[in-house]
Parts: C-alpha cells; sequence; structure tokens
C-alpha cells in the first residue's frame, strides 16, 4: 500500500507535542477540593467554567475542552455569558467572588502564545474559586495545526485533577464507514479524533473491512479484509500507511486482537465447518491453536495482565463467554444469563468484560465481571454491537442501528447513566479506541507549588 501524504501530515502531531510543567498538583481532588460527587448512584456534574483561551485558536480551543468535558457525564460547563470576569490573563489569579456568585466550582482559563520557532504553546491553570488557590497549571507545545490535540490534552488534565482517574480524549478511534445500499454497499476502514473531528479513510472500499483493533501502539493496528476469494488478517502503519498481511492460512481468518504487548494475535481460522481460537507470536510468526472443539469459538480479547483470553463458543449449544489461560487450558464458561452472547472485549483496567447480547428480540451492550458475575446492561434497541473500551475504562464505544436505519456510533459509560450518539455523523461500524497518544504528564501529581490548594 503506498504510504497517504494526507495520514502522515495528521498522524505526525502524535509526536510533535511537547509538554512543560507549571504549579502542578496532586492528582486526587483534596479535602474541599472541588470534585465530582456521586451519591446513591446519582451524578451531580460538577459546574466548570472554562473561559475562551486568549491568542489564536484560542476560543475554539476553550470550546473543544467544554465539549469534551460535559460529554464525559462528570461536568457541566456554564454558558460563557453569564461570565462577569472577562479577558482573564495568566499573570493574574481570578476575581474568586465573581465565579463563586455564578455557581462556578472550579474555573479554568489559558493562553495560546506563538513560540519563535512556529509553534504553539498552550498554558492553562484550573482553580477552585471557593478555596481561593489554583488546582493545577500546565503548558503544552506544539505545531499551530495541532490546536485541537492540545485542547484534548488540557481536557485530560483537568478530568484527571477533577476526578482521579486518567483522561481519555487525546485518542483515535479506528472503524469502518459505511456506504451506500445493497449490492453497492462499500465498507471502508477509517481513522478519526475520539469526539468525531479530522476523519479519513485508510483503505479505498475494495475489500470488506471488519474488526479493526488498536495495538498497545497508537500508530499500529490490526483487522480483517474480505476480498472476492480470500480472507486476510492485516497489520497497518498508521504512520507510513505500509499494510502487511500476517500470514496465508487454510480456511477463513478472522477477529484478529493484539495482546496487551502487542507482541501477538489472537485470532479465529474457520476450516471445514470447525472454528478455533488461535494465537501468533508476531516475532517468530509461530502459530499456536488454543481450542479445538466441535463448536465455533471466534472473538478472542486478551487480559491487561496479557495472561488470559475471554472469547465466544457455542459448544454448549448457545453462544456463550469464556474465559482461558494464552496457553488455551483452563477453558470455562464465565456467561450465566440467557440469551446469545458475542464481541467480549476486556476492559483495561481488568474488572471488566463488555459484550453483545441478543435476547428477547433486542440487541444490549454490558458488562460483567471478569469471573462472569454482576452482569449489567447498559444500552439497549433495535440492534446494538461491538463494545470498545476507552483507554480509561470508564467508557465504551459501539455500533447502533435503528430499524430501518444506518448504523451509526454511541457511547455509554459503565453506570449506563451516560450515554449518547457520538459526533461523527455518518454510517459506522465496528468502532476500536485507541490508547493515549501520548502518555500522561509523568509529574502531575508529583510537584507541589506554593500556590496550590493546601491538603
Amino acid at each position: 500500500m503506498r504510504p497517504n501524504k494526507r495520514l502522515n501530515a495528521l498522524i505526525a502531531g502524535v509526536a510533535a507535542i511537547a509538554l512543560a510543567p507549571a504549579a502542578v498538583t496532586p492528582v486526587m481532588a483534596q479535602s474541599g477540593s472541588p470534585e465530582v460527587e456521586i451519591t446513591q448512584g446519582v451524578l451531580r456534574p460538577l459546574q466548570i467554567a472554562v473561559a475562551p483561551f486568549s491568542g489564536p485558536n484560542g476560543a475554539e480551543i476553550a470550546g473543544v475542552i467544554s465539549s469534551n468535558l460535559q460529554r464525559s457525564g462528570f461536568f457541566d460547563p456554564i454558558d460563557p455569558n453569564a461570565f462577569i470576569q472577562q479577558n482573564l490573563s495568566l499573570s493574574n489569579q481570578p476575581d474568586f467572588p465573581q465565579w463563586t456568585r455564578i455557581g462556578a466550582q472550579a474555573v479554568l482559563y489559558g493562553s495560546a502564545t506563538p513560540q519563535a520557532d512556529g509553534r504553539v504553546q498552550v498554558g492553562f491553570r484550573l482553580y477552585d474559586p471557593y478555596r481561593e488557590c489554583q488546582l493545577v497549571g500546565f503548558a503544552f507545545t506544539a505545531t499551530p495545526d495541532n490546536w485541537r490535540r492540545l485542547a484534548h490534552k488540557v481536557s485530560d488534565v483537568v478530568y484527571q485533577r477533577l476526578t482521579g482517574e486518567q483522561g481519555y480524549f487525546d485518542t483515535r478511534v479506528v472503524f469502518v464507514s459505511e456506504s451506500g445500499t445493497g449490492l453497492n454497499r462499500f465498507s471502508r476502514l477509517a481513522v478519526m479524533d475520539q469526539d468525531g473531528f479530522n476523519p479519513f479513510f485508510l483503505t479505498g472500499g475494495e475489500e470488506i473491512i471488519l474488526t479493526p483493533r488498536f495495538s498497545n501502539n497508537p500508530n499500529e493496528i490490526t483487522y480483517m479484509a474480505l476480498g472476492e476469494a480470500y480472507s486476510r488478517i492485516y497489520i497497518m502503519n498508521l504512520q507510513t500507511g505500509r499494510r502487511e498481511s500476517i500470514g496465508e492460512f487454510p480456511g477463513q481468518v478472522f477477529a484478529p486482537r493484539f495482546s496487551p504487548d502487542g507482541t501477538q494475535i489472537a485470532f479465529s481460522i474457520s476450516v471445514g465447518g470447525n472454528t478455533d481460537v488461535h494465537i501468533m507470536n508476531l516475532r517468530t510468526r509461530q502459530t499456536r491453536r488454543l481450542t479445538n472443539d466441535p463448536g465455533i469459538d471466534t472473538s478472542p480479547s486478551f487480559s491487561p495482565d496479557g495472561n488470559q483470553l475471554v472469547f465466544v463458543s457455542d459448544r454448549s449449544g448457545s453462544a456463550r463467554l469464556y474465559t482461558m489461560r494464552t496457553d488455551g487450558s483452563g477453558q470455562r464458561p464465565i456467561s450465566r444469563g440467557g440469551g446469545a452472547y458475542t464481541a467480549p472485549s476486556w476492559s483495561p483496567r481488568g474488572d471488566l468484560i463488555a459484550f453483545t447480547k441478543q435476547q428477547g428480540g433486542r440487541f444490549h451492550i454490558g458488562v460483567m465481571d471478569a469471573s462472569g458475575g454482576g452482569e449489567r446492561i447498559l444500552s439497549s434497541s433495535y440492534f446494538e454491537e461491538g463494545p470498545s473500551w476507552a483507554p480509561n475504562g470508564r467508557y465504551i464505544m459501539f455500533a447502533r442501528q435503528a430499524s430501518g436505519g444506518g448504523s451509526r456510533l454511541w457511547t455509554v459509560d459503565v453506570t449506563g447513566r451516560v450515554v449518547g450518539q457520538a459526533s461523527y455523523a455518518g454510517m459506522a461500524g465496528d468502532p476500536a479506541w485507541s490508547p493515549l497518544l501520548d502518555p500522561p504528564p509523568a509529574n502531575l501529581g508529583v510537584g507541589q507549588s506554593s500556590d496550590s490548594c493546601p491538603g
């Protein structure tokens, strides 16, 4: 495959972000600090004021941050028309009474400053107006065309500081874009920012694309492609656009997924009506068969420690979820409810397994404990499938289709209370969430400054 120049230009931004700490405070919300409160299962969003940033794209940066925080369900950004104080500056603290007067529990503002080398630095400060102290301050630097990524990175820091959980906004989603109808229906591999912006195609529609998945490297994916006379599993590098097949196999191959360390791929091979799970070492290209029974065994997903797999099998007569060790031993069923289970996905936290379930004439997205207990349905509709976890293990993206309509991307959190259609407007399915494009700031939550909120 020839490199995609537009793809190269967009992905190049992944490595272009530089970090500069300023007045960093501990991550976990301290006593008296504004924090998201969940009481008796009811989420009380935190009232946050996100003031327009000064400088190039400043207003747009603030808008992206507000949208990110609001979609998380933890925050309720205050309408900027209610702001009393205007033109905040990083060199000065806010006038705290003017913010408490409008009910702001946190105040965020910053600036975008062009640098001598042509890049732009986005600095920001987050304050607790009731305690009149700074919660966190930081700065990120990138090329001007990466201003949206800078906004996502600021969102991650704010989210982490106020919830105690890792952010998930500086990520991408790979998915199958769908168009046309009937015999003229096309599927193309595509990727976009997690908020639906900057979508672009990775394949041209000459193959049927299924089940794309990210490696632990946010620039590497695997997926299945169906041609007129073949099925193949590919690995693609998003920086170069280069793809390669993992090999030729007897029968049909499908449902690939990387191991957590990116050194192995688990997938299924169907030969003579029998389908089993296999695992390949990507360094040696040696393949091992993990299941061997008359049923259909498919859709393997690794636990985050890499020691186990969850998969689907109909060996008992209906599609259920099973787990096994990565050498194939210890196979046992874990799903206990009625209906047919498919598309399991192990949470990055290791505590939950997401799945699709067909029961009662409807499809459901749910989660269960890794042992199979505590099953909860998060979303139900005419048709939905393919749950994929955000890297912080709180949010799930999936595909939903209304009767007679096209498939769209949706998100839901692990409580089932924060659910909504993703921003991408086109028909799409098989979403897969990337890891964070960059690791979070290493010293966030370590350093503490004289003007930070006291413990």
